[in-house]
């Protein structure tokens, strides 16, 4: 798509800002201590896990047409402000969602929670799609045939190398195996929208090939690619963060994975790379086994040269226009990895969330507050916006703090100084 066509299709986007994934946050608990973890999870976490019930009474706000129940189990019943004939909420500029919500379970590690299954039956019986992010360890025969009991629709599973370099990465000298077992069993699963994630850094660089032939030959379909910034314990490895010439050779590694013949993605997930595309075609080479694999590279920031080499769309970040999420401590924001302590835009435990998704949300949907330090003179700007949200983190001295458990706080971002990465000039542009 041309570039003055995209703006045009970003800018009315923004201005319907539909509600299509939610994440939320269960749990902060997890098995493994991955270097990257931009939460800095544990095994026992300082916030206890949420709820399934507030979680639920939170998701029932948002209008759900296709649900064929009078009156969700949680006992919510939308405002008399709510125009059920026109779909309008209180804010008057959002009409009844055209794509079905998918609720994104992660963490933490979601499978931690010994009520999994019933949270993935109440998503479901509300009418919507619900996905899981997880680390594969727990990743069964038994829990598979729970999980999709439950209705699950999607999974994506992360894998960051082969063999002593992924359990480097993850902490675990039992994670590779464990992972690989989860995502051989996945594969398999014609029901279910399966990917797998792969964090790109020095170590796990040169094992692109050998990582590639190993997914394809467990039948995986789809391959996402991120790299790694610099927040939570990220900041305390430096062998986890590609230099500009190996961020150009990530770039044309995935380039030429997507040239191959053959390969016809279905841009279905127009809204984010970040999120597993719904039926994209693949190959078959007779063995039940894909004959090719689409390769993905995140929506993290604005390539340049690379745009719609390594992914099916133009960058388009779409935290806050298209993507919100409950937080362990029930905070309402956008993507999980966006700095909350700046970010978040209210609390369900005091708030309504979808009249917060409607009415708040403004510094996600107008982005000329980025337009400072690196980016104030980028001639970029129109097509970058200041790159991926979660590029915007306040150091721990900024004084940018934003109290979301108080009802009094206010955003602050005017000391946010510059993007923690600039992807286009990383690239080579």
């Amino acid at each position: 798509m041309l570039p003055f066509l995209f703006r045009r299709f970003r800018s009315l986007e923004t201005k319907v800002h539909e509600l299509n994934y939610l994440f939320w946050e269960c749990t902060q608990r997890c098995n493994l201590s991955c270097r990257h973890c931009g939460s800095d999870c544990f095994t026992s976490a300082k916030d206890q896990d949420m709820p399934l019930e507030d979680f639920l009474k939170a998701l029932d706000t948002i209008p759900n047409p296709g649900h064929s129940e009078k009156q969700p189990a949680s006992g919510y019943q939308q405002p008399e402000s709510f125009n059920q004939k026109s779909g309008r909420g209180k804010a008057g500029s959002q009409r009844f969602n055209t794509r079905r919500l998918t609720v994104v379970l992660t963490g933490g590690e979601p499978l931690l929670r010994p009520d999994i299954d019933r949270i993935g039956k109440e998503i479901h019986r509300r009418g919507h799609y619900w996905s899981m992010v997880s680390n594969g360890f727990f990743y069964t025969e038994e829990m598979h045939r729970r999980l999709m009991a439950a209705g699950m629709n999607a999974l994506t599973i992360s894998l960051d190398g082969i063999g002593e370099v992924h359990n480097w990465m993850r902490g675990n000298p039992k994670s590779y195996d464990n992972a690989i077992r989860a995502i051989s069993i996945a594969a398999k699963e014609r029901r279910l929208d399966f990917d797998v994630v792969t964090c790109v850094n020095k170590r796990n660089l040169p094992q692109l090939e050998e990582i590639y032939s190993t997914l394809l030959s467990l039948g995986v379909k789809r391959w996402r690619i991120f790299t790694i910034i610099p927040i939570g314990r990220a900041t305390q490895e430096p062998d986890l963060h590609l230099s500009n010439q190996e961020m150009v050779q990530l770039m044309d590694f995935i380039a030429a994975k997507r040239s191959k013949p053959k390969h016809s993605p279905t841009p279905a997930n127009i809204h984010n790379t970040n999120i597993p595309a719904n039926d994209a075609k693949t190959g078959d080479n007779g063995s039940g086994r894909p004959a090719y694999m689409e390769v993905t590279f995140s929506c993290e920031g604005y390539l340049g040269k690379y745009e719609e080499k390594v992914r099916p769309v133009r960058f388009f970040c779409h935290a806050g226009v298209n993507i919100a999420s409950v937080l362990i401590d029930g905070s309402i924001c956008a993507c999980p990895n966006i700095d909350r302590d700046v970010f978040s835009q209210g609390n369900i435990y005091r708030d309504n969330l979808y009249e917060v998704w409607e009415n708040k949300f403004q510094v996600f949907r107008n982005r000329n507050w980025a337009k400072k330090g690196t980016c104030s003179r980028c001639p970029q700007f129109k097509n970058c916006l200041g790159g991926g949200m979660h590029n915007w983190h306040a150091s721990p001295d900024s004084n940018t703090i934003n109290d979301h458990s108080s009802p009094q706080s206010t955003l602050k971002i005017s000391e946010l100084k510059n993007p923690l990465s600039c992807h286009y000039r990383r690239t080579g542009n």
